[in-house]
């Protein structure tokens, strides 16, 4: 059983970026691992913590075929009449031609996931129009830049007029500029920060993303600020959206845009991945940036780097999964040349330090480069412990597997990219026990042809699994370290060496960013000290945003006071792939929901075998000598209990202690009030069954993406709008003069009558102008309280 002291500093001598910290200790005032550390004078605590998030929202076009733009350009493509040509000559079948015609060819309104809408030109205001012109331009840095190579693209005409096809990521921003430029936009308040807010509606992978419009700072706990300030910008991406579809008579024309949080790449968007190439994949779906970046073109050929990249990574896990003994034969079904990971959609929140940003840009501080990477990396290493708290409880993706999807070389995707061999197999065997993928007492897998293993599934019962967080399954999410490439050990330029092995290895691309579950914001980079999590898929609502935010601070805060005080060091953390997998196989088996989980006995990992100290039914495995079996349900438990013991001043001064309560209950009634029970009882009242497992995996999936486009967009527009009314009364006279002006009073009895009409897309295009701006009102207000002591002094900036 491991080792049930405190916390405390390890024995082994401190290392070259160990000493680092010293600067930094003597920089914020910071006493030695004895006596404590001040908590005036801890990072991410209280005033110094800043805050700011990204969100990715999934786009779909309702309409009929022939008037929605995505089955349009797929039957004017070469890739079509290629294919057609094919097959009249025989040399291809023509099975996979008359699949994509039956895609093609459904009937009456579809939601076709990820298109492009059309709409005539002169629809567009003049500011709009303006607006396009320069986003057109190569290089919107350099004045008199010309046109786009691509602007062919977004330019064409349709009966001698001249009209424009966009993805909804830049019909949100026209749409914004457009709303601006009428009456309402006379305003100073309401125009001024409608142009300040255009490039924060942009896109790099395929669905639409905002940020923030302000920084969250001075606050005791950011959640509650942050998690209004997510639910204004939501409220503000579907007033555009449905003032678009009016304004520049997209219903007019057969389309009606929609925009939602959603966490994974649809169902049909997954059928249709299957039917086409991958290069006309990234033609139909990678985002042409044209909003966000001086030179979008560059930037659309890194996320064709991107999609190219994870598409091969994927199939080179392949081999991992040979060289682990999960295949042990040539048997396989291999994955798609084209991988939709990139279509999925998450939360990413970015938490800054105001005293540390400083300090690292005053020269002779004591925090310079090399003590901000032994600070961040030893901080991201800590914070993953706990991570699992997370997972499944307060952000979800839940997802229904069918039997047939158990290929391993399918549905482990990017993991053998992110675990140990060891921890693959162990994960491997403990899930095929989960879905009961056996029969007669054997374990079974599908075999590959697709009619024998549904007749399998229908014969000895199989149905497959349901999980609680696909996402972080889907997507390539946690770069595993090399033998000789640690990637957070705390010396400058350990992520390109990583890049630069995995790139040998066929694995990753060294031009991309690293991808890790919690990834640091150097000051270099993104203008502030921070830490950005990446582990969040989708919120039932605004108020568990808020929760997660402020668990997040406190946890950062944690890792900071134990870094920083010498309790943990880099050496407690050993930086083998081994042990870094050892700690990351908790979240995944937190996203499949494994009952248990296996970790050395004798482990290195100080700080793990102080929660294994803590957690009730730990045992020796009997299935692996020299190991623990561990309950994933007293794992989160003890994490809970070893931040109120080790960190209890922490949670009295952020105010966190009825936030671990409730994690604590969520934790052990996961199906009742975490994330993932709340959405599954949702989608199964929708698709009226009692379990997803009664259900057929498609039937559950489709049933969950009708739920988050329908009831769970009108309860979290509801739930914004209620917000807004909130604080447009609590405004001053600034906020009440201009809501007078806008709405013809305090804009309260102007937003009860629209509660209705909002959600559903009935308001007219003059209602949502007013809408618009009275929430540009009070967006500028919040950015004034904000920052009214002077600009932040962390940005919320974005990783390259």
């Amino acid at each position: 059983m491991a080792d049930r002291t405190p916390l405390v500093a390890s024995r082994t001598g401190k290392s070259g970026v160990e000493t680092a910290l010293a600067g930094v200790r003597a920089a914020l005032g910071l006493t030695g691992p004895d006596t404590g550390s001040p908590l005036d004078r801890l990072p991410f605590l209280g005033e110094d913590l800043t805050a700011g998030a990204e969100n990715e929202l999934q786009a779909v076009v309702c309409g009929r075929a022939r008037d929605v733009d995505l089955p349009q350009a797929i039957l004017q493509s070469s890739f079509y009449r290629q294919a057609r040509r094919r097959m009249e000559t025989g040399e291809t079948s023509p099975r996979m031609l008359a699949e994509l015609d039956a895609f093609l060819a459904a009937e009456g309104t579809v939601a076709w996931d990820n298109s492009w809408v059309r709409l005539p030109r002169h629809a567009l205001s003049p500011l709009a129009s303006q607006v396009l012109r320069e986003d057109l331009r190569a290089d919107k840095g350099q004045p008199g830049s010309p046109l786009r190579d691509d602007a062919h693209r977004f330019l064409f005409e349709e009966a001698g007029e001249p009209w424009l096809r966009i993805p909804l990521s830049y019909l949100l921003k026209l749409a914004l500029a457009d709303a601006v430029d009428h009456e309402e936009g006379r305003l100073p308040a309401v125009r001024a920060t409608g142009l300040r807010l255009l490039d924060h509606f942009l896109s790099d992978n395929t669905s639409p993303e905002t940020l923030s419009c302000h920084v969250v700072q001075g606050q005791s706990r950011v959640g509650q600020e942050l998690a209004r300030e997510t639910a204004k910008r939501y409220l503000l991406s579907q007033l555009l959206v449905a003032y678009a579809n009016r304004q520049f008579r997209l219903a007019d024309h057969g389309q009606e845009a929609v925009v939602y949080f959603s966490p994974h790449p649809p169902v049909r968007q997954k059928r249709l991945n299957d039917l086409i190439s991958d290069s006309f994949y990234r033609e139909l779906f990678m985002s042409p940036c044209l909003s966000g970046w001086n030179r979008g073109e560059e930037k659309h050929r890194y996320m064709g780097l991107c999609h190219q990249t994870l598409s091969r990574s994927q199939l080179n896990a392949v081999i991992k999964l040979r060289e682990a003994g999960i295949i042990t034969n040539n048997l396989v079904v291999l994955p798609n040349t084209s991988n939709v990971s990139l279509a999925n959609n998450g939360v990413h929140i970015s938490l800054g330090s105001r005293r540390l940003t400083a300090l690292r840009q005053e020269r002779g501080s004591g925090f310079g480069a090399l003590a901000e990477k032994v600070l961040a990396d030893l901080v991201i290493k800590i914070v993953e412990h706990f991570l699992p708290l997370f997972v499944g409880l307060l952000s979800a993706a839940p997802y229904r597997l069918a039997f047939t999807d158990f290929h391993p070389e399918r549905v482990l995707g990017f993991l053998p990219h992110e675990l140990h061999y060891t921890h693959l197999r162990m994960l491997w065997r403990r899930w095929r026990k989960k879905a009961h993928l056996q029969i007669l007492g054997q374990p079974c897998t599908p075999l590959g042809p697709p009619w024998l293993d549904r007749l399998l599934s229908r014969l000895f019962g199989l149905k497959g699994d349901f999980v609680p967080d696909h996402r972080l399954l889907d997507y390539l999410v946690a770069l595993l370290s090399t033998d000789g490439c640690p990637a957070l050990d705390g010396t400058p330029g350990n992520h390109e060496r990583l890049k630069e092995d995995l790139a040998r290895l066929g694995v990753f691309d060294p031009r991309m960013a690293t991808y890790l579950l919690l990834r640091a914001r150097e000051v270099g980079q993104a203008g502030f000290f921070g830490f950005e999590g990446r582990h969040y898929s989708l919120f039932p609502s605004f108020a568990d945003l808020a929760v997660a935010a402020d668990l997040q601070a406190l946890l950062t805060a944690f890792a900071c006071q134990l870094a920083l005080s010498g309790r943990i060091t880099h050496a407690d953390l050993p930086d083998d792939p081994f042990t870094e997998s050892e700690r990351r196989q908790v979240v995944f088996a937190a996203a499949i929901d494994l009952p248990t989980f296996f970790v050395r006995r004798d482990t290195g990992n100080l700080l793990l075998r102080q929660i294994l100290a803590l957690t009730g039914e730990t045992r020796p495995s009997r299935r692996y000598p020299g190991y623990l079996r561990v309950r994933l349900d007293d794992y989160r438990q003890a994490l809970l209990r070893l931040v109120r013991r080790e960190a209890g001043q922490l949670v009295a001064a952020s105010g966190s202690g009825p936030d671990l309560d409730a994690l604590a209950a969520a934790s052990r009634d996961p199906a009742g009030l975490g994330a993932a029970g709340r959405l599954t009882a949702a989608i199964l009242e929708l698709a009226g069954g009692r379990s997803p497992l009664d259900l057929p995996a498609e039937e559950v999936n489709l049933a969950a993406e009708g739920f988050y486009r329908h009831q769970l967009r009108s309860r979290q527009t509801g739930e914004a709008l209620e917000i807004l009314a909130q604080d447009l009364a609590a405004g001053d006279a600034s906020v009440r003069t201009a809501a007078e002006a806008l709405a013809g009073d305090s804009g309260s009895a102007f937003l009860a009558a629209c509660r209705h009409v909002v959600p559903n897309g009935r308001a007219d295009a003059p209602v949502l102008r007013r809408l618009i701006g009275l929430l540009l009102v009070s967006l500028d207000h919040d950015q004034r309280r904000m920052h009214r002591d002077g600009p932040p002094a962390a940005a919320l900036g974005r990783a390259a």
